[in-house]
């Protein structure tokens, strides 16, 4: 009849501790809604001109975004950073440890359980044995216990509440890492395409400029020119050469960067990306949507949402020790002298209990364990909302970058024509001895500082649309859940 009065005990407070009551300590709630955000970015109204180029509609889910850029070679060294990375190599094995210490944590709603056994021999004094008896003894015992916190405050809930949100962060922190990565390495290839286009254009102005110091020094020779045209013409084939140095220095720094991101030793690359290429193209622009959007792609507002949630559990966590733990016990064990009668009907012994611990004479330093929570969660609500406004101003920056860059290109490229042109002409004229040899030499600097400018901005329009795709966390591929889920109520 007792035995059955304890189960029966025990089964109840298994009960009453699932449907318990509710968890003492705040309750988590998203800090921002989509309409406490504006309904577009301010930079979107410079594509809403008439004139102005016209959003595209390539889709800013695409978990491959850099094959927007029409660069197989491209789309190759991202998926192998993407598999080979050290980093993210290391945010996954953090993501495994998170995910692992989150299904520990789960068992902290079931009992305890522990098993211990003991042989020992005992030796007594002769003043504790009667004459004739021996003085030697054999015990053993054997014992399993099981304990049991009844949840009946919510502190064991909201503990995990506060694990899964943790988890949950870490595995944004990942998926904002692979979007980092992957924008890395377009970025450090284009530059290094980049850097060869303008060590091509600084090779033929070389070229250009060499040709003309061997006419200036024929007419030298022939006595219809001077040592000062000789001298200005090498001096700016020189000043041009002098450059090539500077971009294949370049070159090789963007292989090396590239070799790390993709998890390799830096001379790796250095074959294969040696032969000189086009810079990706342009991809066409993509609709950012709207601000309120960025709530729900970006893995790094997503994570210190999380932080947030799991501060604020935790604040519930540190609430419940004003209130007693209540913990219910259960041992049955064994004793014997004999240890091949361990567990026989006569050597049986079993207890159960109830416990409380309530350490009320330590208020003090609960409430200030709960003072400290509640200050760790309005860091997260601040860390939160600047994460959201660094968001927005990463994504405004971006298009309106993008959007001055195409207006900058659409001049530079008509400069460079005319630059062309006016080159070409002095050459003629120079020819034919209607301008001296400064307006070519002009010309020349002029042409080549215009032809590098063009460049330049074609450069920079690709690294816009990567840093664009970026900022609109393009890539973020989910991660898969996590097999077991323990819900925090």
């Amino acid at each position: 009849m007792t035995k059955y009065f304890h189960l029966r005990s025990i089964a109840a407070a298994w009960c009453i501790s699932l449907s318990g009551c509710s968890a003492v300590g705040p309750d988590f709630h998203p800090p921002l809604a989509e309409n406490d955000l504006p309904t577009r970015f301010a930079q979107q109204q410079n594509f809403a001109q008439p004139n102005a180029p016209q959003l595209p509609s390539t889709d800013v889910n695409d978990a491959q975004f850099w094959s927007q850029f029409g660069d197989p070679q491209l789309r190759q060294l991202v998926q192998q950073a993407l598999q080979n990375n050290n980093d993210l190599g290391a945010a996954l094995a953090r993501l495994q440890s998170a995910e692992a210490l989150f299904r520990q944590s789960g068992w902290d709603r079931f009992p305890t359980v522990t098993m211990n056994a003991e042989g020992r021999q005992q030796k007594l004094s002769a003043a504790q044995t009667s004459p004739g008896q021996p003085r030697s003894a054999y015990l053993y015992s054997s014992g399993i216990t099981a304990q049991w916190e009844l949840d009946f405050l919510g502190r064991i809930s909201r503990s995990l509440e506060a694990a899964q949100a943790s988890m949950q962060a870490t595995r944004a922190d990942v998926a904002g890492l692979q979007i980092i990565i992957a924008a890395q390495v377009a970025d450090a290839y284009t530059q290094l395409r980049g850097a060869q286009l303008r060590l091509q254009i600084a090779q033929a102005a070389e070229k250009n400029q060499r040709s003309t110091l061997r006419l200036v020094e024929r007419r030298l020779q022939a006595g219809s020119s001077t040592d000062l045209d000789a001298a200005r013409a090498r001096a700016q084939w020189l000043n041009t050469q002098a450059r090539v140095p500077g971009w294949q220095t370049q070159m090789a720094v963007q292989q090396h960067r590239l070799a790390v991101l993709l998890g390799i030793s830096p001379d790796r690359l250095s074959a294969q990306l040696s032969n000189t290429a086009a810079l990706p193209t342009i991809p066409p622009e993509l609709d950012p949507g709207a601000p309120a959007h960025l709530l729900r792609r970006r893995p790094d507002i997503a994570a210190a949402e999380s932080r947030l949630h799991a501060a604020t559990a935790r604040i519930g966590v540190a609430t419940a020790d004003l209130f007693p733990r209540l913990s219910l016990g259960a041992v049955l064990g064994s004793t014997t002298l004999a240890g091949r009668h361990l567990f026989a009907g006569d050597t049986l012994q079993s207890a159960a209990f109830l416990g409380i611990d309530w350490s009320f004479l330590d208020v003090g330093r609960v409430r200030a364990r709960i003072a400290a929570s509640q200050a760790d969660a309005a860091e997260a609500l601040s860390l939160y909302q600047q994460s959201v406004l660094l968001a927005l101003e990463e994504t405004e920056n971006a298009l309106a970058t993008l959007h001055r860059n195409r207006d900058e290109l659409t001049a530079l490229k008509e400069a460079q024509a005319q630059r062309d042109q006016a080159e070409r002409l002095a050459q003629r004229m120079y020819r034919g001895g209607s301008i001296g040899l400064y307006e070519v030499l002009d010309a020349q600097r002029e042409q080549l500082a215009a032809q590098d400018a063009r460049a330049q901005s074609q450069i920079a329009g690709v690294r816009s649309s990567i840093a664009l795709y970026k900022a609109l966390a393009g890539g973020w591929t989910e991660l898969p859940q996590p097999a077991e889920k323990i819900t925090a109520q």
